[in-house]
């Protein structure tokens, strides 16, 4: 275990014995995996692979055909994203499209896990370096829209100490990136439907002046929505207070994960509340891009990890 992250255990370690400690900040991060299963999962699921055109069905367990013939990964694939999760070395990490804790495993060996139980492959989550005091929150199912796409995930760190802070994975609706909120094609519209019901969460959130954060694949370029209603605009509010956002992408560099994508812009995002938001380490965004060897010859994912880094102010010692 790197230094970093070996003061930050000790911290806490000397935390939870009651002895004041100032901490390492804590570094989290997304990070959406493309449909991310173990290999003998993907074996499994082949046979009965959905044809592109078929209709959803959530009950069922299955892999869209083209997934099944086109992002088979070896191990040395595997090995490759495990390095590149090794290098990211986040504390906390928010994963999208993975199959749960036994495909994550294998990326994250030094790990706990909190994932959505949704029967389809692709589920939210979070890695948590071990040694964080943390615990699972229930499945933010209302988001799914009856399990017709992703659930959230909440995770709570630090619980019961002044450190408390809630996350939440997502993985919004894809298909209306740039296309106005109000637009008719049926994408739009579930992302539409989706909107107000992660801004409850935030405001829930907010409104017991939580520190908080949402996390993941917005499947929305935040930084430059049309005109009109905008996801941002709904979900940043001011109201109640604790409700004013901060994108920790605004002012960051966009770059894509590997010279083979032309993408313009952010999709995913980790969002801040007010009160996380004064954690926050200034200058400490970041995204972790793939070197165009391992793009070219690796199966690895369309998205990388973006990150930043949350100062965690030291609890007072126990009094007795």
């Amino acid at each position: 275990m790197r230094m970093r992250a070996t003061v930050f255990l000790l911290a806490a370690a000397m935390c939870g014995h009651g002895l004041a400690a100032a901490s390492a900040p804590l570094k989290i991060a997304t990070w959406n995996l493309e449909w991310f299963m173990t290999p003998e999962t993907l074996r499994a699921l082949t046979p009965a692979c959905t044809p592109r055109d078929a209709p959803r069905d959530a009950a069922r367990r299955s892999v869209p055909c083209d997934v099944a013939n086109e992002n088979i990964r070896s191990n040395e694939d595997i090995a490759t994203m495990r390095r590149y999760a090794h290098d990211l070395d986040a504390d906390v990490i928010a994963l999208q499209e993975v199959d749960g804790a036994d495909a994550a495993r294998l990326l994250f060996p030094q790990y706990d896990f909190c994932f959505s139980g949704r029967n389809a492959v692709q589920n939210n989550g979070f890695a948590i370096r071990r040694g964080i005091p943390h615990a699972c929150g229930a499945d933010f199912a209302e988001l799914a829209l009856g399990d017709d796409v992703r659930r959230g995930v909440e995770v709570e760190l630090f619980p019961g100490t002044p450190r408390s802070m809630r996350l939440l994975s997502v993985h919004l609706k894809s298909g209306c990136a740039r296309d106005t909120l109000d637009s008719s094609r049926a994408s739009c519209v579930e992302l539409r439907r989706q909107v107000p019901v992660l801004e409850q969460w935030i405001d829930a959130q907010a409104g017991g002046h939580k520190a908080f954060a949402v996390l993941g694949d917005f499947n929305r370029d935040l930084q430059h929505e049309p005109p009109g209603i905008t996801v941002w605009g709904d979900l940043d509010d001011s109201d109640p207070p604790e409700a004013d956002l901060v994108n920790t992408a605004d002012g960051g560099k966009f770059q894509n994960c590997m010279a083979s994508q032309t993408f313009s812009g952010f999709i995913d995002y980790i969002v801040l509340g007010r009160e996380m938001a004064r954690r926050l380490v200034p200058g400490s965004f970041g995204r972790e891009i793939y070197r165009p060897r391992d793009a070219a010859r690796r199966k690895l994912s369309d998205h990388c990890p973006v990150f930043i880094r949350l100062e965690v102010d030291a609890i007072p010692a126990e009094t007795h």
